[in-house]
């Protein structure tokens, strides 16, 4: 379709389309003999993406951002979308892409829906790629480590928090952190200090950081069942000398996904 008609159908005068295209490089139409744009259903929907966040509040160049420059594709919108194209995005080694989209969705959607609906199963479809050799080891990790930093940054170790303070820490052995990342970003927007100690960290030194810290609240993480095992005894010891609650959490402990926790726990401060 031509450039009036894509104006008409979205509200969004042709001017401003062909400003979109030349500062922004966020729709690339085809063009006629005689040079005239022709846009795809693509292009509609990279449009009207863009409009609803302005319609948020986003100014043109932070939306722009989160499309993608150079990017022709249409743009994901529903969860289960934005965790199938990380997972090909990861498949495709397109490291870039797979900023955008973990961007997207810790921007564009509420932080539990996320972790739970797009970063934790596209993880895990990841994982089982590379079980399969859908994907190497080096293209899940390269994602694993952006999904990780961009986590990580979202902490802020200056919040006080109104709910109390918190030590996160993974069991000695454990270097799988994603999920007691992504815990710590809930536990924040639920109103807790984070102190965050990440993979691998000996129960010993994190309790006497969550004495010095006076935190009401330990979490530690296993992904393996032998590492969770392993702990249990000290952990056990921990919950009955220490003025802390002790939280277990990962697959090593079977334990209930982060927003559940952190609900079970917003109760208990209420209580």
């Amino acid at each position: 379709m031509n450039i009036q008609a894509v104006a008409t159908r979205t509200g969004v005068p042709a001017a401003t389309l062909r400003k979109w295209e030349q500062r922004y490089g966020v729709l690339a139409p085809d063009r006629t003999v005689g040079a005239h744009r022709r846009y795809s259903e693509a292009d509609v929907l990279r449009v009207e993406w863009l409009k609803a966040r302005l319609a948020e509040g986003y100014r043109i160049g932070e939306a722009a951002r989160l499309l993608g420059a150079g990017d022709t594709g249409e743009p994901a919108v529903a969860p289960d979308k934005l965790a199938n194209e990380l997972v090909d995005a990861t498949a495709s080694s397109d490291a870039a892409r797979v900023e955008r989209l973990v961007e997207q969705a810790l921007v564009l959607l509420e932080p539990e829906q996320a972790l739970e609906n797009v970063l934790g199963p596209a993880l895990v479809e990841i994982g089982e790629c590379w079980a399969r050799g859908d994907v190497g080891v080096g293209q899940e990790h390269a994602t694993s480590e952006i999904v990780r930093a961009r986590l990580r940054a979202l902490l802020d170790p200056r919040a006080a928090g109104t709910s109390g303070r918190a030590v996160l820490c993974c069991v000695s052995g454990e270097r799988h952190e994603i999920g007691l990342l992504g815990l710590g970003v809930l536990l924040q927007g639920a109103g807790w200090g984070i102190v965050y100690l990440g993979a691998d960290t000996p129960l010993p030194e994190a309790v006497a950081i969550a004495i010095a810290q006076s935190a009401s609240l330990l979490c530690v993480s296993a992904s393996a069942a032998a590492l969770a095992t392993a702990a249990e005894p000290e952990l056990e010891e921990i919950s009955t000398v220490n003025g802390f609650r002790v939280l277990r959490g990962g697959r090593g402990f079977g334990g209930e996904p982060a927003s559940a926790a952190v609900r079970s726990l917003g109760r208990v401060a209420v209580a």
